[in-house]
């Protein structure tokens, strides 16, 4: 079992940063691949980054790709969302999520995460 919180969300002007952070709690946090995913109003829950066990490998969709960062610090069971040149339609709801213990440079479809936070709210005013 894995209990996932997030934090770090809020508002904040075009171009500005925000770190989101997910604390997770569980065993075996260091085999889990760990993921986040956000909601925009009205739309369906699209990937956001992904990044392996070991924090190794990394990958992003593309229209967050060279502006987000995500990274993990496996002795905290915690992993982060770097959030840089923010846009307005950056706003959503973030989750992180876990499902699965092999990295794939793919993009995972939320159906398959087995885990899930109860999300944090980011809001990116123009």
């Amino acid at each position: 079992q894995v209990q996932l919180v997030e934090s770090g969300g809020g508002l904040v002007q075009a171009g500005g940063s925000l770190r989101l952070s997910c604390a997770a709690s569980g065993r075996s946090f260091v085999t889990y691949v760990m993921d986040w995913f956000r909601q925009a109003p009205g739309k369906e829950r699209e990937f956001v980054a992904a990044i392996s066990g070991s924090g190794g490998s990394t990958y992003y969709a593309d229209s967050v790709k060279g502006r987000f960062t995500i990274s993990r610090d496996n002795t905290r069971n915690a992993v982060y969302l770097e959030m840089n040149s923010l846009k307005p339609e950056d706003t959503a709801v973030y989750y992180c999520a876990t499902g699965d213990f092999v990295f794939r440079y793919t993009t995972p479809q939320a159906r398959t995460m087995d885990y899930w936070g109860k999300g944090t709210l980011v809001t990116v005013s123009s």
